[in-house]
């Protein structure tokens, strides 16, 4: 079976994921489950883990049988697969009686190629006995480190998953995690019966992450400035190690007007899905959480995570910065600490109840973190290295590469602090300890005055005494001791008698980043090219659109790494689009037309119209087809791809200008035996010059409006006014002043949600603002429109016209007779009214016949 599993592999790696290619070990991953081995699998988070099982199962006979630790994970696995057109279901709390009862009769009846189960879903005897009377083709234990109880996620109901080998001993049996140490790696050999299974270790670099770390002084305008300078609109994870931070930071971060949900465990059930949903499926949305969020998000477009208290240790770290650039574009794990963090994790290691060996394993992870943290070398070479990866050069992308820290010989200062700290008694924090140092006067240090280290340390600020606590900590001279103070270890018992040199960062001491080398670093980084991002955002705008017509999260559609694939290459055809990685089979043929749609216009929302047009299926005349395939000087008379009889438009501009685009005419008339030709009558005269599209700006006052307006929904709501409408939006509205709800269709930023939730309030907006003062007509606009004029010359008067024209036109005739106009005419405007019919010019170039119709206005 060797020689033809990779080829069978790779044919389906195409059809369904639309990759060419494998990366890294995954090819010799699916050769060794495929052929029926077991396997151990570490590979990075977004390092394609899901792809080792999934693609075996596809190619075994029977259902693979993934265990996962969580429900989001599940579902979010499911949605994605059922997308791809891949057999896929779960099996856990959310699903009805009637609904689990359909999932187990799909298993035993060959229905499904992949099954989700939680671990304690598959140890019941019922599922057990499920299992058993089907045929398995893999058992794939997700997020193994969990097995351990030296793994950062220690789940006990994991330990028990040994049954998999007692009960199915012949089945392929794959476990994969992302961070896992030589101890949790023995554990899950042992309890999952993996013990001659081949280890495939891939590369834990994460190129696209630009790592960063700082020094904590005011932690949330630090954020905001981060979000705001550099990931503006982008969705993102913020972790805080309390409930109550979580809290407090997400309302701060609301109160600056960007969209932002909380996530903890102490909320409602129905709180956290909510808002698990909404950074699920909206676009931009930044999730405040304890650490216990994330645990299986698969959104790959998360542009940043943001730590603002330090992790428990480098796996949980590794872990939680993972989930940013899963689509592998660039993307930030940004974090900010101080002495203050330091202090506080020691602490809660030392009060805690476990075991001293737990206790002392703990402490290594601690003082790892910390390493990392205080390194003044390359952040990506101590990260890889703690995994047993050597990573040769400098990164170049990592703030100690990008920006080198200062660092010195700092011994005397180190001595000055540790002989403050002995005798002060080893009791009191950092800031009192500073106080004394720099010889601050207050209350509560007046007894300690007299000390030979007050005052001692005066050439230094507090932000250099603070730094040097940070790091005497951090390297384990100073521990959080009673009372909530620092106490001597006995490690720095060298460096008091100066017989251990101390090297210290001076990072504190570097001027703050100028802001045009910020913009510079930034741009650096946009992956997006100008001149693609236009498309870019268009494309995206279309995915929301369309994941919220299929409740699906955005990135099920397409990752932001096609959509700029898509606005880079700009297919024109199918072929063309279907060799972009990133697009199978099924994605080619449920999506394919629409994004050609989009590539060829340039804009999501259908093509705009000119002012006052009027389609024939508005008048009940023909099916409606969308604007963009109506006819094209471009496009000659072949209809669109599956559209056989594109809506005539006639499209009234300036003066009671009719527009119809002849190719549009001629599809819905095949029977006219010539293309439309223009016969000139008495008073009347073809026209040479086609009159220009006047350039329209917007109006000052609808453009105040809807600012008002936008701003109340953004109160009412709870959104970010940006996602009520963007500023384009705004523009688009005040320049074409929309006075129905069809009006509102194809305008940029206004989908169909938008519309219905919003439509009424913005039309009611435009309406006030137009009625506050006289509004003469601006150029471009139907004189038929002017306010000046009575009721019955109105638009509903010309839509009469342009439907009886089209009646005359279907009717059989092929030619514009100027009795024929004039008869309509004075049917829908009788003499004494405000406007008459004075006669029209006509012409046909470019496949679009233009009539133009003058009218004259009593005085």
């Amino acid at each position: 079976m060797t020689g033809e599993v990779l080829p069978r592999a790779l044919a389906i790696l195409q059809r369904i994921w639309g990759y060419n290619q494998f990366r890294g070990v995954q090819a010799r991953i699916v050769q060794t489950v495929a052929e029926g081995g077991h396997a151990l699998v570490l590979m990075p988070t977004g390092g394609g883990k899901s792809l080792c099982y999934q693609l075996p199962s596809l190619l075994r006979p029977g259902v693979g049988v993934v265990v996962s630790p969580l429900i989001a994970l599940m579902k979010d696995q499911v949605d994605t697969l059922r997308q791809l057109g891949v057999r896929a279901a779960y099996l856990n709390s959310t699903l009805s009686a009637s609904a689990a009862r359909a999932v187990e009769h799909a298993v035993l009846t060959g229905g499904l190629d992949l099954l989700y189960v939680a671990p304690e879903r598959l140890l019941l005897p019922r599922t057990l006995d499920l299992l058993h009377q089907a045929q398995i083709a893999l058992f794939a234990i997700d997020e193994a480190h969990c097995v351990s109880q030296w793994g950062h996620d220690f789940r006990p109901e994991y330990q028990q998953l040994s049954v998999l080998e007692q009960h199915f001993p012949q089945v392929p049996r794959l476990a994969l995690t992302a961070t896992a140490d030589d101890r949790t790696r023995a554990d899950i050999r042992r309890v999952l019966g993996l013990t001659n299974a081949p280890e495939f270790i891939s590369s834990f670099d994460r190129p696209n992450i630009q790592y960063r770390i700082a020094n904590k002084e005011k932690p949330r305008d630090q954020l905001l400035e981060f979000i705001q300078t550099e990931h503006p609109g982008d969705a993102g994870v913020v972790y805080c190690l309390s409930r109550r931070s979580v809290e407090e930071t997400a309302a701060w971060l609301q109160e600056h007007g960007l969209p932002v949900v909380a996530y903890h465990a102490g909320l409602a059930p129905q709180e956290r899905n909510r808002a698990q949903e909404r950074f699920l499926n909206e676009e931009g949305v930044i999730v405040v959480a304890t650490v216990a969020f994330g645990m299986g998000i698969d959104k790959p477009n998360v542009r940043f995570v943001a730590h603002l208290d330090l992790p428990k240790s480098l796996e949980g770290y590794y872990q939680e910065t993972g989930r940013a650039g899963r689509d592998g574009l660039p993307s930030t794990a940004w974090m900010v600490y101080g002495l203050s963090d330091v202090v506080n994790v020691r602490r809660m290691l030392a009060d805690s109840d476990a075991p001293e060996d737990v206790k002392r394993i703990e402490s290594g992870k601690l003082d790892a973190l910390l390493t990392y943290c205080e390194t003044a070398s390359c952040r990506r070479q101590v990260l890889l290295g703690y995994f047993g990866e050597p990573y040769a050069a400098a990164c170049g992308n990592c703030d100690v590469c990008l920006n080198p820290p200062s660092v010195r010989d700092m011994t005397r200062e180190a001595q000055m602090a540790l002989s403050a700290a002995i005798r002060t008694g080893n009791r009191f924090g950092a800031a009192y300890l500073t106080d004394i140092l720099l010889g601050k006067d207050n209350d509560k240090n007046r007894r300690h005055r007299t000390l030979p280290t007050y005052g001692i340390g005066k050439e230094h600020d507090g932000k250099v005494w603070r730094s040097v606590l940070r790091q005497l900590v951090s390297l384990g001279y100073l521990t959080a001791g009673p009372y909530h103070g620092l106490t001597v270890t006995p490690q720095a018992k060298t460096v008091l008698k100066g017989q251990t040199p101390l090297l210290l960062r001076e990072d504190t001491l570097l001027p703050r980043q100028a802001k045009r080398t910020r913009e510079k670093a930034q741009a650096s980084r946009v992956a997006i090219g100008a001149h693609d991002k236009p498309l870019f955002l268009a494309l995206r705008a279309w995915r929301a659109e369309r994941a919220a017509q299929l409740k699906v999260p955005p990135y099920v559609i397409f990752s932001d790494a096609t959509l700029k694939a898509i606005a880079e290459v700009r297919p024109g055809s199918l072929k063309t689009l279907g060799t972009v990685s990133g697009i199978g089979e099924r994605r080619l043929a449920e999506y394919g037309s629409e994004v050609l749609r989009l590539v060829r216009l340039g804009v999501h929302g259908e093509q705009a119209r000119p002012r006052g047009t009027v389609q024939a299926h508005e008048l009940g005349l023909v099916p409606e087809v969308p604007w963009a395939s109506v006819g094209s000087p471009a496009r000659s008379l072949t209809p669109p791809m599956g559209m056989e009889h594109p809506s005539p438009t006639l499209a009234v501009r300036g003066s009671g200008m009719l527009a119809a685009p002849s190719s549009a005419v001629t599809a819905v008339l095949p029977e006219l035996p010539r293309p439309l030709e223009v016969v000139a009558g008495s008073g009347s005269a073809v026209t040479r010059d086609v009159p220009e599209k006047p350039v329209l700006t917007p109006d000052a006052a609808v453009t105040v409006a809807l600012g008002e307006t936008r701003r109340a929904l953004a109160r009412e709501t709870g959104y970010a006014a940006y996602l009520i409408f963007p500023n384009a939006t705004l523009t688009a509205l005040a320049t074409r002043q929309p006075r129905t709800m069809a009006e509102l269709v194809g305008l940029p930023g206004l989908g169909p949600k938008r519309i219905e939730a919003y439509g009424d309030r913005i039309l009611d907006a435009i309406a006030s603002a137009l009625a506050a003062e006289p509004h003469a007509p601006r150029e471009g606009e139907q004189a038929v429109q002017d306010p000046r004029l009575p009721e019955t010359t109105g638009l509903q008067n010309v839509a009469t016209l342009l439907e009886r024209v089209a009646m005359e036109l279907r009717s059989g005739r092929a030619q514009f007779a100027p009795l024929s106009l004039e008869t309509v005419w004075h049917e829908v405007f009788p003499k004494g009214t405000a406007t008459d019919f004075d006669g029209y010019q006509a012409q046909d170039k470019d496949g679009v016949t233009t009539l133009v119709l003058r009218l004259k206005r009593e005085k």
